[in-house]
């Protein structure tokens, strides 16, 4: 599941909607749609085009918000969050070359979450318009070449509303400017040594290729641990590791950089790190093979494995590739390890998405009449927690991502891996967006393709002897996005099969801080890589040092 976005709790969640029924009996004075005029700043001097974004928050939140850790109230920018899905208004309208100069009236009515603008309390509200240029704002937010208004403040409902102009173009993200507060002080001491160390990949995949028509990248890191001697015959364990929903190639520089840092110290062994880029305009690929997506399974197994193993002095032996990952990460590792156990020597899977469809994020797909919005009893099923806090539900999360355009959200996300092609040629939806009903025919398909627990069950005799004790999982009892269930379900079906498997409950642990031990916030990271090392250097004389508060 998706990572950004998670901040302090903000002031006023869920009040859209607990105050619409008053906001219907008052009766307006402004016509019954809310128009918005944006226009593209005269500076631009070529036409653009994407999805035009209008978000709005109530005053009072945002200004408390702006004056939270210090701040002077000043509110900057307006954004939408799943994790508060109903504290901004968000409206969107599609532009196709939108002009310098001129301006097009935004309907906030039409597309719009939680409702229509028109319906909003009435109050003041802070407004901004954004132009996602790249159709990605469900997977990165704003980022480099947007384009967004200043933020203005005023009063809803009003007879008129003020032009909102897109002046300014967001720059674009560089891999290596890590914010000072995110890096820890070993991988600060070590940064520099790290970028040394650290080579990009950027390998063009045949079966991938062959597949789309085009030429598709494959985008990474290589990281070499200290003393690393390319004309030396010593060889190192891999990991191969892959990010969570909402990371890339820039994310993982930071991984990187953590990683190399943590070695240097020797708080982790010497080994070499592949940090696979797994995001796509899709979403995540999570490393399947699927008729949307493509073959990324074959292309990884098959085709950079392999140049990787020419290039760098890798053990190239399954006893020496391993796999990590966290959350849409810990799923991709997961699934390329029991679909691929001749290759790899073993995954260490963290909060991985759902690997057992009976339970997805709570949800049973196999039920009879399944609905991933209700109940049978009609409440809504939860989706994102703070330990036992609702803070949206799954029609919320859904519903939003579904404005903010149909290209990289989450729950689409899903099904450009796991569902069969449609007549259109998109992905066919699990379910249906209004309703929140289950389409039984998909889950069919989702079923015999990708359940893990139901591929292991139904497999096993075949797999064990390459795939027995290769599964560590790890996920927290208060799992953020409700992921413990399924982890709990696939332990169930490992155990009936007499499997030798490590899934570990780490209790009141959430999806952002399973990793902390102590005070250090990697430690169950660097515990892994210790157990890697074992695997691979059984009989190896260099073990850790205690290392956690």
């Amino acid at each position: 599941m998706r990572h950004r976005h998670l901040t302090a709790a903000l002031l006023g969640c869920g009040l859209l909607l607990s105050v619409a029924a008053q906001a219907r009996d008052a009766a307006p004075t402004v016509p019954a749609h809310s128009f918005f005029h944006v226009q593209l700043g005269s500076a631009e001097t070529q036409p653009v085009s994407g999805r035009l974004l209008l978000f709005a928050i109530a005053a009072k939140d945002a200004e408390a918000a702006a004056k939270e850790h210090g701040g002077d109230g000043k509110v900057e920018e307006v954004d939408t969050s799943p994790f508060f899905p109903t504290q901004t208004a968000v409206a969107a309208r599609e532009m196709s070359r939108l002009a310098p100069g001129h301006a097009v009236d935004v309907d906030a009515d039409e597309i719009a979450f939680p409702q229509a603008w028109s319906r909003l309390p009435a109050g003041d509200y802070y407004v901004q318009a954004v132009l996602d240029v790249h159709h990605d704002y469900n997977y990165h937010g704003r980022d480099g070449g947007d384009l967004a208004s200043k933020v203005v403040k005023l009063h809803l409902p009003a007879a008129t509303m003020p032009d909102l102009t897109l002046t300014d173009t967001l720059p674009e993200r560089k891999a290596w400017d890590i914010p000072k507060r995110y890096m820890s002080e070993t991988s600060l001491k070590h940064f520099d040594e790290a970028r040394q160390h650290t080579q990009a990949i950027d390998f063009v995949s045949p079966a991938l290729s062959a597949f789309w028509g085009r030429p598709i990248h494959m985008r990474g890191w290589v990281m070499l641990p200290p003393g690393y001697d390319p004309k030396a015959k010593a060889t190192y364990p891999t990991v191969y590791y892959t990010h969570g929903y909402g990371g890339d190639a820039d994310t993982l520089a930071g991984s990187a950089a953590m990683v190399y840092g943590a070695t240097a110290e020797k708080q982790m062994p010497p080994m070499i790190w592949v940090f696979l880029d797994q995001s796509s305009p899709t979403g995540t690929t999570e490393f399947a093979d699927s008729v949307n997506n493509g073959p990324w399974g074959v292309a990884l197994t098959t085709e950079l494995i392999p140049q990787l193993e020419k290039t760098y002095r890798m053990d190239a032996k399954s006893s020496g590739r391993f796999l990590q990952g966290h959350s849409s990460g810990g799923w991709a590792t997961l699934w390329l390890q029991t679909r691929y156990p001749k290759i790899f020597g073993g995954t260490w899977s963290t909060s991985p998405d759902p690997s057992d469809f009976h339970d997805f994020t709570g949800v049973d797909l196999y039920a009879q009449h399944a609905n991933v919005y209700r109940k049978a009893d009609g409440t809504p099923y939860p989706l994102v927690r703070d330990h036992g806090k609702v803070l949206a539900t799954y029609q919320q999360f859904a519903q939003l991502e579904r404005v903010m355009g149909p290209y990289g959200g989450q729950m689409a996300s899903f099904e450009w891996v796991f569902s069969p092609k449609g007549k259109d040629g998109r992905p066919e939806p699990m379910f249906d967006r209004d309703t929140g009903d289950v389409d039984p025919a998909v889950v069919d398909y989702w079923h015999d393709h990708y359940d893990i627990a139901y591929r292991l069950s139904r497999h096993w005799q075949e797999l064990a002897p390459d795939l027995d004790g290769k599964i560590h999982l790890y996920v927290g009892t208060a799992d953020t996005f409700y992921l413990d269930g399924a982890a709990h379900k696939l332990k169930a079906v490992l155990d009936g099969l007499h499997a030798k498997s490590d899934i570990r409950f780490i209790p009141d642990r959430t999806h952002f801080d399973l990793y902390r031990i102590g005070d250090d916030r990697q430690g169950l990271l660097k515990d892994i890589s210790w157990q890697m090392y074992e695997v691979a250097r059984p009989h190896s004389a260099l073990k850790p040092e205690a290392q956690h508060g």
